[in-house]
């Protein structure tokens, strides 16, 4: 998910990995904060490995991708809400509505909340006749 972000909004570099890990993660809790239920998880990890000894250690950290959510209308919702809060967009509002507009659709969408659908029930009689 990681790697499809960065092609996404254009980032051919690995510098902005950890905020476009935090405004997935971001995304993603705002999208189950609206009630919609993502059909997998959004997750990255921080690692760290040092190969070498002595004075010859480096280093590497890099975030591990353990995303597993792989369904396209969330996973767009997701991208379009990392792009809406990543640097300074010159045309913010209309990717904020494309964001409310593509949350709006999950909010109301069957399979995507556990809303369910309301059975319609007759009103109890109160057992007095007229």
């Amino acid at each position: 998910m990681l790697s499809e972000c960065r092609k996404a909004l254009r980032i051919t570099t690995e510098a902005y990995d950890g905020e476009l890990c935090s405004l997935m993660n971001a995304g993603a809790r705002d999208l189950a904060i609206a009630g919609v239920q993502l059909p997998g998880t959004v997750s990255f990890t921080l690692v760290s490995t040092t190969t070498g000894t002595g004075n010859n250690q480096v280093t590497e950290t890099y975030y591990r991708d353990d995303s597993t959510l792989n369904d396209a209308l969330c996973v767009r919702a997701i991208f379009t809400y990392v792009r809406m809060h990543f640097g300074s967009p010159d045309d913010w509002e209309r990717v904020r509505e494309s964001y409310n507009i593509q949350k709006t659709q999950l909010m109301h969408a069957t399979g995507y909340t556990d809303y369910g659908e309301d059975e319609e029930t007759e009103p109890e009689e109160d057992g007095e006749g007229e």
